[in-house]
């Protein structure tokens, strides 16, 4: 167990991402280290963090258990550094309340400290509380260097979304479309729920903290784009694709370079790598926003000598302003990069991308009514894709018999439908008699064959043709249900 008293820790050593030095991640033996906290305090100001911990070192059933201090330290930086309104403070100290609060068999206090009047004119920050007990009974892990709860405890199946973007409408957009509108109290709020699915929660995230939730375990289900599953699982075996081909987010992950200067006659990547530039004293130089991926694929197409600068936006602008030599980014049309004087290459696309439903299989295998709610959500997002684009077309056609017709309909390959044609006969009453001398087809048909379909139906003798849209399109078992069931060994 690794011990720390009256510790001094530069608040620049914990970045927004909760990331913790390592000596406060792990003891010797590589496990994230638990420290024994009896009356905790913690005071941060706009330069440092000191921390004071008292180890209990005491009887346990009078005195307290075990603080992830890391944790602590991480929602501290979270929530508090650059908070210096009044409004602000008040609020953070109420998210870490309510987040000190969750842990199982906790008891806390919390006591806010004010300045005296001689410091109101400081742009510092002071905030002062205590944790008189504060048990976690959940493992903490470290991913990527990031602080995460795996709550094995609890009973919610929680299904991550992106917070805001396009994607995030599309995705909302595919949910109401299958019938799992997402219900959300309050446009603010990051969390909601589905009435359609019992236990289940939604969280809106960004699509990155997705991934990395559904790493820690904090997530059980989530909708995102494969590049960022991609970039951010870093080909980690829990993640797997439920879902591969959600119909939308289409883009690719391409290497672009300049059309003008030394990479004017370039037009492959393995060309690229055959420039005699590149040194380890003058690297390529590649801004990106996926470097996970991009390393991976310049150093398998024998590009060693590369440094790399990360940017969230506006990468084509970065060779111009002569700070990078390529760019590897998402592309959709690629207007954006010939009108900033960029070019794809050949072998250049690192990855093909759409939004995908992915799962954690640690969740899938243990978490109770996982596999239920993830089986009813594919086969909804299954009928509803496999239905786009289809239309029913409904016709009356004279015939001797529902044989015939049916022959009549067969002897054109394009009209089979799905499966063929259903024939039906269309009883009238004709001379007082009742009588079948007419019978209605119903064929399903592509929206690119629609107006083809309904010619050579007119042309066998079809008439009253009906033609009206497809939502679903339920099949027996689908196909991607019995994958899943197989990477999950069952």
């Amino acid at each position: 167990m690794f011990f720390c008293t009256n510790q001094t820790l530069p608040v620049c050593s914990l970045s927004a991402r909760h990331t913790i030095d390592d000596h406060l991640l792990a003891s010797p033996g590589g496990e994230p280290s638990l420290i024994p906290v009896y009356n905790l305090k913690a005071a941060i100001t706009g330069k440092h963090l000191l921390k004071t911990i008292i180890p209990a070192n005491l009887n346990p059933l009078t005195h307290h258990p075990p603080l992830p201090a890391a944790l602590l330290l991480s929602l501290l930086h979270q929530n508090l550094v650059g908070r210096r309104k009044r409004g602000q403070r008040e609020a953070a100290m109420s998210l870490i309340q309510t987040s000190l609060q969750q842990c199982p068999a906790a008891t806390t206090a919390f006591s806010q400290f004010l300045p005296s009047p001689s410091s109101h004119s400081s742009t510092k920050l002071s905030v002062r509380f205590t944790v008189s007990c504060c048990l976690s009974s959940s493992p903490m892990t470290s991913v990527n260097g990031n602080i995460d709860m795996q709550s094995s405890d609890r009973n919610e199946i929680r299904l991550g979304l992106p917070s805001k973007g396009r994607m995030a409408t599309d995705t909302l957009d595919l949910l109401n479309d299958c019938q799992l509108s997402v219900r959300q109290l309050n446009p603010r709020q990051y969390v909601a729920d589905i009435p359609q699915l019992s236990n289940v929660e939604v969280w809106f995230q960004r699509p990155k903290d997705i991934v990395r939730k559904l790493v820690s375990g904090d997530l059980d289900l989530g909708i995102v784009g494969l590049d960022t599953v991609s970039e951010f699982g870093q080909g980690n075996e829990d993640l797997i694709l439920v879902h591969d081909e959600l119909a939308y987010g289409d883009c690719r992950l391409s290497l672009a370079i300049p059309k003008y200067g030394i990479f004017e006659k370039i037009n492959s990547v393995k060309e690229l790598a055959q420039m005699t530039q590149w040194t380890a004293e003058k690297p390529l130089r590649v801004t990106t926003g996926f470097t996970y991926l991009s390393r991976k694929f310049l150093r398998e197409n024998g590009l060693q000598n590369v440094v790399f600068s990360t940017a969230d936006g506006a990468l084509e602008a970065a060779p111009a302003m002569g700070i990078a030599d390529a760019i590897v980014d998402l592309v959709s049309s690629g207007i954006t990069l010939k009108e900033n004087n960029l070019k794809e290459i050949e072998g250049g696309v690192l990855l093909e991308s759409q939004a995908v439903l992915v799962a954690s299989k640690k969740s899938l295998l243990g978490r109770k009514g996982l596999l239920d709610i993830t089986h009813e959500i594919l086969e909804r997002f299954e009928a509803h894709l496999r239905a786009l684009g289809q239309f029913t077309v409904v016709a009356n056609m004279r015939g001797s018999s529902a044989e015939e017709v049916s022959e009549r309909i067969l002897s054109q390959p394009s009209l089979s439908g799905l499966q063929g044609p259903t024939v039906s006969p269309v009883f009238r009453k004709i001379d007082g008699e009742v009588k079948a001398d007419y019978y209605a087809i119903v064929i399903c048909v592509s929206k690119k064959q629609l107006y083809k379909f309904v010619q050579q139906l007119r042309a066998i003798g079809g008439s009253g043709v009906l033609v009206s849209p497809l939502t679903y399109i339920f099949d027996e078992e689908t196909p991607r249900w019995r994958q899943l069931l197989s990477k999950l060994g069952l």
